[in-house]
């Protein structure tokens, strides 16, 4: 009994220390954040919660420009839409709302949409497939309570 509580308090002891203790060797490289990281070009994806938890994405991209769509489908980051007469509405990202009957329900939160231009956001003009992004630049969405007449955008994108 004594000997296995020397062996696992040694096993803790070393759990604890490869845990708590950080390593030079670990720092995150562009190519581990960043979809297609060795493309010339960078446009990011930036989602604040309701809960006010954020969440960042990198795409890279070749051409002068991405679109909001691709950049979308490219991040990872799941997401649901719906088609509407004006286009497509994004009703759910990444889980929230974790389930809905109604993209945009009355007096319900709503996904905000932002664009970031040389670190400066302003609301988006269009929906999110009719934007295109240029090198640096973001797409943000922030999910916001319904009675949020002027939402805020989410963080800034941080380059990766």
């Amino acid at each position: 009994m004594r000997n296995r509580l020397i062996w696992a308090s040694a096993t803790l002891a070393l759990v604890i220390a490869a845990c708590g203790s950080p390593s030079p060797t670990t720092s995150a490289s562009p190519a581990s954040t960043c979809v297609n990281a060795g493309a010339a070009h960078h446009a990011y994806l930036v989602v604040e919660h309701l809960s006010g938890a954020s969440l960042q994405k990198c795409v890279g991209f070749a051409g002068d420009t991405i679109d909001g769509q691709t950049l979308m489908d490219q991040s990872t980051i799941a997401y649901q839409t719906q088609t509407f007469s004006f286009g497509k509405g994004v009703c759910a990202i990444d889980n929230e709302p974790a389930q809905y009957t109604e993209c945009f329900p009355k007096n319900k939160p709503y996904w905000s949409l932002f664009i970031e231009t040389g670190g400066v956001w302003a609301a988006a003009q269009t929906g999110y497939t009719a934007v295109n992004l240029h090198d640096k630049d973001a797409l943000g969405w922030h999910y916001v309570d319904a009675s949020d007449q002027n939402p805020s955008p989410p963080p800034l994108a941080k380059e990766t």
